[in-house]
């Protein structure tokens, strides 16, 4: 009797804490198609991450090397990736992707399945571990460690036959089982080609998928159609001005199957599975380090157009800073992010809508908990939602006084879905007492920036002109960058 008792109790005390967590008790609204796992958001927070292109083309000025490179031209003099994790964490960059075996087939690791290795070098003896020197690196600093192996090998001696997927899945295990964490595990569907005589692999992408999974669990796939994320199509880290963070993906493979560059671009408006995007790109013409690109690493405009076009666009931006013939960050790409980081820094650091009064057309079941004021408290998991049967609307927000600004930063709620596909921002025109348009976009997704001249208002406008299922926002933010 006193255990029912009891039970019952708790059951009421959980159902009271729940009705107060929404106010009124109005349902919140239901998922809308695929969603992110819980792994895909923890990823999509961390926006900005750096890969370094590292191996025997650091030292040929090759961007593909043929696998016959004497493995003692790679001997980087003074190897510091203490340096690289404190020049990315100074960045804002919250990881680092490693190129521990590219097309070459040369591993940055004393792997037991290859003879094209760190082993066979005069680096520290044959005795040196870029892969260990780099986790532990990234462990002290705070930082994800992610690698990339390339699944194209022109060293490997089974490479073209079924034994290669064996040799490429221990490999894999390798990586993946003796250096801690690994948050994402970059693959693309690099190929030998035939008409230029080269071996051609038919790749077991189950078994490579059942081996990265199998070590790591809450791992991140990249590669052109996933599983987890998705390449944006181009190597210039643009993602498209519509995003969806859905595709679908039955019948493509990495490489020659994968979708269009437009679809990869854009996503899928009613895709399947949720198959967020990540834009890749390096800070000098090429993914490796070459001393003939010392003058030409991007301006602090290039970065930010790219910085806008990406994370701006719903995409994690994955910024390639390729480590020099010492091993170390180059000073010139070092002060560029730091350059770019403070020109994100003082655009952001401030949002004008802070002290704003928000008006919504709509409120969820006019209950508190779905409160346009959600929108300006910092909290991700707090966000402002319609009632289920609309899909237009608006929100007004009056500025405590006139303010001049060129950003405007709004975000979805997307562990409940991807769903807005079009919006405007508008301020009030006193002399017409009208409406004016500053700017629009189509998808919002994780995160939109809207980026235009000067404007100055007191008065603005967000209009939710088209959505799939009822709009979910939970960050919303005004901002002025220098010019």
């Amino acid at each position: 009797m006193r255990k029912s008792f009891l039970s019952t109790l708790l059951c009421g005390g959980v159902s009271l804490l729940m009705a107060s967590c929404s106010g009124a008790g109005t349902p919140p609204p239901p998922p809308y198609g695929p969603v992110p796992t819980k792994a895909q958001l923890n990823w999509q927070k961390m926006e900005y991450y750096m890969f370094a292109h590292f191996g025997p083309n650091t030292f040929t000025d090759k961007e593909w090397g043929d696998g016959k490179e004497d493995p003692n031209v790679f001997n980087p003099t003074a190897l510091d990736c203490r340096q690289w994790a404190a020049t990315a964490k100074a960045a804002g960059m919250k990881g680092i992707i490693l190129t521990a075996k590219h097309h070459d087939g040369f591993c940055l690791w004393p792997s037991r399945y290859s003879t094209h290795t760190v082993r066979q070098s005069r680096w520290r003896n044959g005795k040196g571990d870029v892969l260990k020197e780099l986790s532990e690196a990234c462990r002290a600093y705070g930082l994800a460690f992610g690698v990339y192996l390339s699944p194209w090998d022109r060293n490997h001696p089974t490479y073209g036959t079924p034994a290669y997927n064996q040799v490429f899945a221990n490999m894999l295990s390798e990586v993946l089982g003796n250096y801690g964490p690994v948050f994402e595990q970059w693959l693309d569907g690099a190929n030998g080609d035939a008409q230029k005589g080269q071996m051609r692999q038919v790749y077991d992408w189950n078994l490579i998928h059942t081996t990265i999974y199998k070590k790591q669990p809450s791992i991140i796939i990249f590669s052109d159609v996933g599983p987890d994320a998705r390449w944006i199509g181009n190597e210039r880290g643009f993602a498209g001005q519509t995003n969806w963070s859905r595709l679908d993906t039955a019948g493509y493979e990495p490489g020659l199957k994968a979708p269009t560059a437009y679809i990869l671009n854009s996503g899928n408006v009613l895709g399947k599975v949720w198959m967020p995007a990540e834009a890749d790109v390096s800070i000098r013409p090429g993914w490796f380090y070459s001393p003939e690109t010392d003058t030409l690493v991007k301006s602090v405009k290039d970065l930010l157009a790219i910085y806008y076009a990406s994370v701006g666009h719903n995409a994690n931006l994955l910024l390639n800073v390729p480590p020099d013939r010492e091993g170390r960050i180059n000073p010139i790409d070092s002060l560029r992010l730091m350059q770019f980081r403070q020109a994100l820094d003082s655009t952001f650091a401030h949002n004008l809508l802070n002290g704003a009064r928000l008006k919504a057309g709509n409120t969820r079941g006019n209950d508190p908990a779905y409160d346009v004021r959600h929108l300006l408290d910092n909290n991700y998991d707090s966000y402002w939602a319609t009632d289920n049967d609309i899909h237009e609307t608006t929100i007004e927000m009056d500025l405590p006084k006139a303010e001049t600004f060129n950003r405007f930063l709004v975000q979805e709620y997307i562990p409940l879905g991807q769903r807005v596909s079009s919006f405007s921002l508008e301020k009030w025109d006193a002399e017409t007492s009208g409406w004016e348009l500053i700017a629009s976009g189509t998808t919002i997704g994780y995160k939109r920036i809207l980026c235009f001249r000067n404007v100055t208002a007191d008065k603005l406008r967000l209009n939710i002109r088209g959505s799939l299922a009822c709009p979910i926002l939970n960050e919303m933010g005004l901002y002025r960058a220098p010019e």
